[in-house]
This record gives structure tokens, sequence and C-alpha cells, in this order.
């Protein structure tokens, strides 16, 4: 059932006019962010940047939850995975993002406390089953992923399992677009927003973000009818100098949100401050546990510093703002590559300079297509 609805976006004669739209009503030069990894890797894959007139410039953002985590939370999660009696549990894709001291993967192999798991859950239960062993996962992810952070807090606090603790570096979408916008060296015309943030959280703040900033919003998907519906609502509003907010994903995301998760997250969680690598630290951008479930923080458990970052070779904050592309940074597939990653935008699966390495490496020019547009790039 889900192989028909994903095709059923991905229809080429559907790509085509949509394609065909937006050559139509473009007359200037736009420069459209995508916010989520998901949908940079995305339009990548489909080739969707080149059928898009030669005039729309896409500018792959922040979304990708991996990329953002400062080293200062790398380097504390590999301090804790070597203290004894200490396992420091998170997602495949953080094990080889670096920081200062190394990445957790290094640190796994010079006899480090590491484990791999696909859900907080697993780490909870490994906490469970090893009373005398302090379990931390590194938990990481924008708003999709506070509901289940959340429930595994109250399902430790329920069963009273007392050697668990997150380790959070946990971030907000809209915060990050405000000062991308408030940079006076913004380039930014309009957003396409990730749909899976909104199904969460709805689109109200959007709304009050747009006419605030003049600057209009489409929430889009990842498949390739998805970005491009997103992509001509923006455009049609920029023509038009008309700011707003477009659901180009109405499948998934509702005006409100998902109201229960959205309780679910006020229960355990609250903003705050929030570094994030390379864009430096932005205003209650981020979320920390609450008063409520502070036992369960293992900033305040282990009394580790919370430092700001020093800079490093990687310039994932160009790259992560639009400034530049992964081909415009010199390190880009000579000394940073999935194999060597100098920083976590090569490492993550939903990283732009992944994605660039793997579908885009060889392409440093554009191809525009004109009359007799195809799609027939890849799956599409």
């Amino acid at each position: 059932m889900q192989q028909m609805i994903n095709s059923s976006f991905r229809n080429p004669e559907d790509v085509k006019e949509l394609c065909h739209a937006i050559h139509r009503i473009t007359t200037r030069s736009w420069n459209i962010m995508e916010v989520c990894g998901g949908q940079t890797h995305a339009l990548a894959q489909y080739g969707i940047e080149d059928m898009l007139p030669q005039q729309i410039r896409l500018i792959h953002g922040p979304g990708c939850p991996v990329c953002v985590t400062p080293v200062s939370v790398i380097d504390n999660a590999i301090r804790l995975s070597m203290q004894p009696g200490v396992c420091l549990c998170t997602f495949g894709d953080m094990m080889r993002v670096p920081g200062i001291l190394g990445d957790l993967q290094s640190a796994k192999s010079r006899g480090g406390g590491v484990k791999m798991f696909y859900s907080p859950l697993d780490a909870l239960q490994l906490a469970a089953e090893n009373p005398h062993l302090q379990v931390v996962f590194l938990a990481i992810g924008f708003e999709t992923a506070l509901p289940m952070y959340a429930l595994v807090l109250q399902v430790a606090c329920q069963r009273r399992i007392k050697n668990f603790s997150l380790l959070p570096a946990l971030v907000s979408v809209l915060p990050a677009m405000e000062a991308l916008l408030s940079d006076p060296e913004n380039v930014i015309d309009g957003f396409l927003a990730a749909g899976h943030v909104c199904a969460v959280t709805g689109i109200r703040e959007y709304e009050s973000f747009s006419r605030k900033w003049q600057t209009p919003v489409a929430v889009t998907g990842f498949e390739p009818s998805d970005l491009l519906y997103g992509i001509l609502w923006c455009v049609r509003r920029l023509e038009a100098k008309q700011p707003g907010v477009d659901n180009a994903y109405s499948r998934v995301v509702e005006l409100s949100g998902n109201e229960q998760a959205l309780r679910c997250i006020k229960q355990v969680f609250e903003r705050s401050d929030q570094e994030w690598r390379g864009l430096g630290l932005l205003k209650e951008s981020g979320f920390k546990i609450n008063e409520a479930y502070k036992q369960y923080d293992a900033v305040k458990r282990f009394q580790l510093k919370q430092e700001q970052s020093v800079p490093d070779r990687c310039q994932a904050g160009k790259i992560l703002s639009g400034k530049i592309s992964p081909h415009d940074c010199p390190l880009f597939g000579q000394a940073c590559t999935p194999e060597h990653p100098l920083g976590a935008p090569m490492v993550s699966s939903e990283g732009t300079c992944a994605a660039y390495y793997r579908y885009k490496r060889n392409r440093y020019d554009r191809n525009p297509i004109k009359a007799g547009l195809s799609v027939t790039h890849r799956s599409v």
C-alpha cells in the first residue's frame, strides 16, 4: 500500500506538468531554501533542481539534526563513554560525527562504552536489564523526535528505572529560520518547510513567521510531486509579492498539528537556548528536560560543562545557511569524504555534503531543462 502511495507522487506526467507550470510563472531570480535534510536528498536523488528554471536557486538548509549537533555535545558524549560503568547509546548516524576528541566509533575502538540502537526504548531496556550500568542516550532531533523522547522518560519514571538519562541535543526549526533571515548576509527569498516537523507542530506559527518576515513558506513532503508543488506555490507568492503559508502536504499535515504529541512534549521538555553546529548559539531554539524530569538529564547527572564549541575546519555553517555550496568548499571530495568526513554534513544520511557527494559530485554546473522537459532521472 505504501509503495502505491509513493509511486502516485512520482508520476512522470505529473512531475512534467508541475515543472512546466513553474517555468511559466518564473520571471526573475529567486532563492528558495528547503529546510529539511531529507528534502535535500530527495531533490538531489530525483534531479529536481535540474528541471527548474535557471533563475531558481535551491539553498540547502540546516534541517539535519545530525549536522547541527554541536562539537561540544559530541565531545561530552565521548567523555561519558570513557567513564567506567557508563554506556553511551545513540543512532548509527551519530557514530562517525567528528568532535575535537574524535568520534564515538573511535571511542568505542579505544574501549569506550558505546552502543548503537535504532530506538531510545532499546537503550532504556538495556538500563532495566543492567541496574549497575549508567545508560545515557545521545538524543538528537527536531520536534518530530520529541514525543518519542518524552515517552521514553515517562516510561522510565513509571518503571522507576534510575540508571537511564538523556544527553539532549534537541532543536527547533522555526528559530533557526528566523536566525537565517536576520543574518545581514541573508539571501533567502522563501522556504520549503519540513512536512514531518509540521505534522507535529502544525503550521500556525509559520503563518505569524511569514507575516513578520514577509517571506512565503510552503510545507512539503519528500516525493517529487510534493516538492514541486511546494516550489510552485512558493514561486507564485514570490512573483505576486504575497507572503503566506501553503500546505502542499495536507495528507499528513494539519493546521493545529498533533495535539496529543504536543501535550506529551510539554509534559517533559521546555524551551532553551541551543548551540547549533556552524551557526552558533540561537535563542529559544532548543529543548531541555524540565524540572519534573531533571533526574534523567545527563548534563545535570554527570555535571557536564556546556561550553560553546571552538571553530573547526568544516564549513558547515556557511553551507547550511546557503552562503556556499559543498562544491565551493576546498575540502569537499578531497580531504573530506564519506570515508573520512571532517564535518557532520558529510556523515549524516541527510547531510547536504553527503547528498552532493552521492548524486552531484562531478556536476559543477546546472543544466536547466527547457522545451521538451524530461523526467526520466532515476526513479521518477
